[in-house]
């Protein structure tokens, strides 16, 4: 297995892309996307790199992400009190 193979190096950016993120997730909404995109990116990397538990477990926190940026992008804008 090669080290530096163009897959390694991806999943290790979206790793850290990922963690970056997840600090950042309490300054705005848009982190918890951007978490989520990189919960994909990291879930495609399992798949890629072969270990489909990896890429399901990661598959699941994106959708978590998603799910929690929704309800908090809901919430903002009902405090707000823009109408869609």
């Amino acid at each position: 297995m090669e080290i530096f193979s163009t897959v390694n190096i991806f999943g290790s950016v979206v790793l850290l892309f990922m963690m970056i993120f997840y600090i950042l997730e309490s300054k705005s909404d848009s982190y918890t996307l951007a978490f989520g995109v990189a919960c994909l990116g990291s879930s495609l990397y399992g798949w890629l790199a072969g270990t489909w538990p990896f890429g399901i477990i990661e598959l699941a926190w994106g959708i978590f992400a998603f799910n929690k940026w929704n309800r908090t992008r809901k919430n903002n804008i009902e405090k707000s009190g823009i109408r869609q």
